[in-house]
C-alpha cells in the first residue's frame, strides 16, 4: 500500500499498523520520517502539493512494485486564520495539499490498483466536511470537496472492483491538532487545558488517539472486512457530531 503524510500521526501510527498486518508499505512525506520505517517498505520524501513530485513518486512507486492493494490519501495542509485574512495564495496551497494532490494520485495509482485485480483507495477527510467551527474555512473546504471526490472516484473505479471511501477523524492527538490549538474554539489557558476542554465536548469525553484512526483505515482498506463498502463517508469522532450544538 501506499500511504501520503506518512510520517505525522496518523500516517505513522497507519505504516506501523499495516506492516504489522504483513503489508508492504510505501511512505510519501515532506518531512523525514526518521527511525523505524519497515525495512521491506520504500520511503520517499516529496511534497504531493507539486504535481511533477506526484508524478516522481509514482515513477518510484512502479520501479518497486506493479501492483498496489491500496492507496490511502492521509497528507493534508491546515490554514487557521479568519477567511477575510486568508490570501488567495494560502487557500490554494490547501486546495493543493488536501484535494488536488488526491485527485492526481488517484490518476497516478490506478493502474497499479487495477493491475492487482482491485484494491481500495481511502481518503482522509475530516469531521470539519461536515460540521465545523471559525478560522478553520479553507481546511474545512477542502476536507468536504473530499467527500464529493470520494463519490466520484467510486462510481467510475467500480468496474475495475476498486473500492473509495473517505474516513473522517475528530479531534485527534497530533501534531496538527496541537498547532491548530491557536484558535480559540477550545478555550483558554494552556495546550493540555484545550485538549481536556475539547475532551469534555465528545460523547466519549477523549481526544483520539492516532492508532485509533489507524485501525478504522486500515478496515477500510481491508477486502475481506469492508468489501461491500464503496462511496461511503466514515465518521470516526467519539461521538463528537452526534451531539447537538445547542445542548
Amino acid at each position: 500500500m501506499l500511504i501520503t503524510g506518512a510520517a505525522g500521526g496518523i500516517g505513522r501510527a497507519t505504516v506501523e499498523l499495516f506492516a504489522r498486518k504483513g503489508w508492504r508499505v510505501i511512505g510519501v512525506d515532506r518531512a523525514p520520517f526518521g527511525d523505524g520505517f519497515p525495512e521491506d517498505g520504500l520511503f520517499i520524501r516529496a511534497d504531493i502539493s507539486d504535481g511533477s513530485a506526484l508524478e516522481s513518486i509514482f515513477e518510484q512507486t512502479k520501479s518497486f512494485t506493479k501492483t498496489l492493494d491500496a492507496l490511502i490519501n492521509n497528507a493534508a495542509y491546515q490554514i487557521t486564520k479568519p477567511l477575510l485574512e486568508t490570501s488567495v495564495e494560502e487557500w490554494d496551497a490547501v486546495m493543493a495539499s488536501n484535494l488536488r494532490s488526491v485527485f492526481l494520485s488517484a490518476k497516478l495509482a490506478y493502474p497499479l490498483l487495477k493491475n492487482q485485480g482491485g484494491g481500495a483507495v481511502v481518503n482522509v477527510s475530516s469531521v470539519h466536511a461536515v460540521a465545523t467551527s471559525k478560522d478553520i474555512a479553507a481546511y474545512a473546504a477542502s476536507k468536504g470537496g473530499l467527500l464529493a471526490l470520494t463519490r466520484a472516484m467510486a462510481i467510475e473505479f467500480a468496474p475495475d472492483n476498486i473500492r473509495v471511501n473517505a474516513i473522517l477523524p475528530g479531534a485527534v492527538d497530533t501534531p496538527m491538532l496541537r498547532a491548530g490549538m491557536n484558535r480559540d474554539h477550545a478555550g483558554a489557558g494552556s495546550v493540555q487545558e484545550r485538549l481536556d476542554n475539547l475532551a469534555r465536548k465528545t460523547v466519549s469525553g477523549k481526544i483520539g488517539t492516532p492508532e485509533e484512526i489507524a485501525h478504522a483505515i486500515y478496515f477500510l482498506a481491508d477486502a475481506t472486512q469492508s468489501s461491500f463498502m464503496t462511496g461511503q463517508a466514515m465518521i470516526v469522532d467519539g461521538g463528537a457530531t452526534a451531539r447537538l450544538s445547542t445542548e
